[in-house]
């Protein structure tokens, strides 16, 4: 796995008392909207604990409408994090969706950043608690 900017070795910093957090796409998009709960849970966070996968900026970047929009995203996260998913997050994502496709309905973003939030063992910061809770291990953001 290529290392974003400034991410340690391990998924867990251990000189620091705040954890790396791993942030849904619907997160980001409550932020770029101006929710001010969004707002201040990330303030919070603080932007050096926030990751963000690359499955997300895809998503994001899928859903600007002009050049304007996508230059105005870009601008917006380009001081995060990016953490991408290696082989090990892909297999478990894969296992992910043959598990739980039928039964919960889980889609193939959802599996990647499912899966990179356990393989690296990163709590997930989502609204869409239903698109993950069913899957064993996984670790919920609470704001």
């Amino acid at each position: 796995m290529e290392r974003p900017r400034n991410y340690p070795q391990s998924a867990k910093r251990k000189s620091m008392e705040k954890e790396l957090i791993l942030c849904d796409t619907n997160i980001f998009i409550h932020w770029f909207n101006g929710d001010p709960l969004t707002i201040e849970t990330l303030k919070l966070i603080g932007l050096a604990n926030i990751l963000i996968p690359s499955i997300t900026i895809m998503e994001l970047m899928q859903g600007a409408q002009n050049k304007q929009e996508l230059a105005q995203l870009k601008k917006k996260i380009k001081n995060y994090n990016i953490i991408h998913f290696d082989q090990t997050a892909s297999a478990l994502a894969i296992q992910l969706v043959e598990k739980f496709k039928l039964s919960h309905n889980l889609l193939i973003p959802d599996a990647i950043i499912a899966s990179t939030a356990l393989v690296y063992d990163l709590t997930l910061y989502t609204y869409n608690l239903k698109d993950f809770m069913f899957i064993p291990g996984i670790k919920l953001f609470k704001s």
